[in-house]
């Protein structure tokens, strides 16, 4: 890849070389990316019959979903595979999953 003089090239990371950290048992999240201003990307990985312990309160910006497999639930509704949840500043959830799911996540502001 060829960049202009002073344009930052472009980053990238594989999610099996990605550093896992276990957020509670059988949760575990991969980060991807770190950028400026505090924006980052994960790779979340639960397990079947996993809960988050506690609630998942969005702050201090958005949170963006996508449903890479499994079903994820955030205590209220199920989303497949494929599914994409914007989560505003402020919102909040419970994940969990009964079947297992890997989420994209996306942190727009930190």
């Amino acid at each position: 890849m060829t960049t202009e003089q002073n344009t930052p090239a472009c980053v990238w990371s594989a999610v099996q070389d990605a550093p896992v950290r276990e957020l509670f048992p059988g949760i575990r999240a991969r980060r991807l990316w770190i950028g400026d201003g505090g924006a980052k990307a994960y790779v979340l990985e639960m397990d079947a019959n996993t809960r988050w312990q506690g609630v998942d309160v969005h702050e201090p910006g958005p949170e963006e979903v996508f449903v890479l497999s499994g079903v994820f639930n955030d205590g209220e509704r199920d989303y497949p595979a494929g599914t994409f949840i914007h989560a505003p500043a402020g919102s909040s959830h419970v994940p969990q999953t009964a079947t297992g799911c890997t989420l994209f996540l996306f942190y727009p502001e930190g």
